[in-house]
């Protein structure tokens, strides 16, 4: 026989050549020897089922070895293949046969296991690990019976040799796990370095079927988003899809967008403090706009301006499932705030939404607010803070606050809405309102009378646990007023060593009125602010 055509057959084994050594593994690991002696022998059953878990484990390092040398003759994955098992069978051994009693592998700083599912090495201070220390913590992983479904790598920084410690671990988990975050695995490596970590750890990984995905913290960029192409790509489950502070740039929200193939289970995406702007979220939109489960959309910090914002606004429109939307520090503007006024009625379930510092001003904040009045019954979490809101907004804004009694936190902090917007939010907080437990006014040009309004409506309220009025214009007798309403619960009132009694635009004429509860607040208690029924 030729002896190239005979080399090119050593690898891969033939079936009968695996069965043949799971035959002999077995026997070796159920007959009795010095190591069983020290740490007890494995039954005939017990053994069978380890050696062929010990086959499948080598089989899938030789090959992976194999496809990395095409064009050898398949000497060196035959060598890697016996090596492999042998180590496998020593490791067997000396954990002995197993008992029902057998639980949890392993517990310490860096790794928690819990319930025999979740694989944590996240835990302690951030580490750089070489080869050796990735054998010793990843050891559980080896174990042929264990039933990990997730696994989080975060806060470990793996190098070359470390990442190729855990690719043929991770290949021959890959059937098994829903669950990967590898948030945070890079720090402080190379670019060139951590470009091919990231790749052999996404080869390891394709083809598996994920629910969950975390890939945050890394400064992906574009060239980061396709070393991860072979996960990407081969991932048409996902449920839960992380890329914050990636460096998610217009070049790399294209390339995550080319790269998934589907979209249609996503339910939660974020997208948090990227480099991402207009065109970016352009492309983002298209992901949005195919994500008809979304009900958790994340795009805060990411530099999009009015163009994107429309793009994304209009995108949500077909995510009626959507539960949670958080937009903020973008530079929307007014256009943007309408944009999704439009489409806010759609979100029947909507329970959260963050529309801070996003430069709506009192247009887009009045459409934002007389939207989510007519829609979104369930609301607990309104934050509109630093939109240069004036009282101009404030009555839209109170009917909006009246008409959501689920409201649990409501933020409108850095504003401009002053005495007389401060005092139509109390009122609107007055009636029900029994599960609020956080109120931020703060940095509004509020005065005593605003300040004594909204300390007296939210005292009473079961559960309350903060009324932040810091940064005001409060006078030092407005002051101790708001102190005395909160006398037996003082813990409730935020700090106040930002006030300003002295604050710009000083009014001692208003002040003096505010002995008979001002001719402000008088004017204001009797308007009607309509709650939905």
């Amino acid at each position: 026989m030729d002896s190239k055509t005979f080399s090119m057959k050593l690898w891969p084994p033939s079936q009968s050549t695996r069965l043949m050594l799971v035959e002999r593994m077995t026997k070796n690991l159920s007959t009795p020897s010095v190591l069983s002696r020290k740490y007890g022998l494995l039954s005939k059953e017990e053994a069978e089922e380890d050696a062929k878990q010990i086959e499948v484990v080598a089989f899938a390092s030789a090959s992976r070895h194999f496809e990395k040398e095409p064009d050898g003759d398949g000497s060196s994955a035959v060598q890697l293949y016996a090596k492999e098992s042998s180590k496998l069978m020593l490791d067997v051994i000396r954990r002995g046969p197993r008992t029902k009693e057998d639980g949890n592998f392993i517990e310490s700083d860096r790794v928690r296991v819990s319930h025999e599912t979740v694989f944590d090495i996240s835990g302690g201070r951030r580490a750089f690990i070489d080869a050796k220390e990735a054998e010793e913590l990843l050891k559980p992983l080896r174990d042929l019976h264990n039933k990990f479904t997730k696994i989080c790598f975060s806060n470990t920084s793996f190098g070359l040799d470390s990442a190729h410690v855990a690719e043929p671990i991770l290949s021959s988990l890959r059937d098994q796990l829903t669950e990967i975050d590898l948030s945070d695995f890079i720090a402080g490596r190379p670019e060139t370095e951590a470009l091919e970590v990231m790749t052999i750890f996404s080869s390891a990984l394709e083809g598996s079927n994920l629910r969950y995905l975390n890939l945050s913290n890394n400064a992906l960029g574009e060239k980061g988003v396709r070393a991860f192409a072979g996960l990407l790509k081969s991932q048409h489950n996902l449920e839960e899809l992380y890329l914050m502070n990636d460096g998610i740039s217009e070049e790399a929200a294209r390339a995550v967008c080319e790269l998934i193939p589907s979209t249609d289970r996503l339910r939660v995406l974020h997208f948090h403090n990227n480099m991402t702007g207009d065109e970016g979220a352009v492309a983002i939109s298209e992901l949005v706009k195919h994500s008809p489960l979304l009900e958790d959309f994340r795009c805060s910090s990411a530099r999009v301006g009015s163009e994107g914002g429309v793009a994304l606004a209009e995108a949500l429109g077909s995510c009626t499932s959507l539960k949670k939307l958080d937009l903020r520090d973008n530079m929307f503007g007014v256009e943007s705030g309408i944009a999704l006024s439009k489409v806010l009625r759609r979100f029947s379930d909507l329970t959260e939404i963050y529309l801070s510092y996003l430069n709506l001003e009192d247009e887009g904040s009045l459409a934002l607010a007389n939207a989510l009045t007519e829609s979104v019954p369930s609301l607990e979490v309104l934050e509109m803070a630093g939109n240069d809101i004036t009282a101009e907004a404030a009555p839209a804004l109170a009917a909006c606050v009246a008409a959501k009694q689920f409201l649990t936190k409501l933020n409108l902090a850095e504003n401009e809405l002053k005495d007389e917007g401060a005092i139509l939010i109390a009122k609107a907080l007055e009636e029900g309102h029994g599960q609020l437990n956080e109120v931020d006014l703060s940095t509004n040009s509020i005065r005593r009378a605003g300040a004594r309004c909204l300390a007296q409506a939210v005292v009473s309220k079961p559960g309350f646990k903060l009324l932040n009025i810091n940064g005001n214009f409060i006078s030092d007798e407005g002051v101790d007023e708001v102190k005395e309403v909160f006398e037996n619960s003082s813990c409730v009132l935020g700090p106040l060593d930002d006030n300003d009694p002295e604050g710009e635009d000083y009014d001692e004429e208003a002040e003096e009125g505010d002995d008979d509860e001002g001719e402000l607040e008088s004017k204001l208690k009797g308007l009607e602010i309509k709650q939905e029924g």
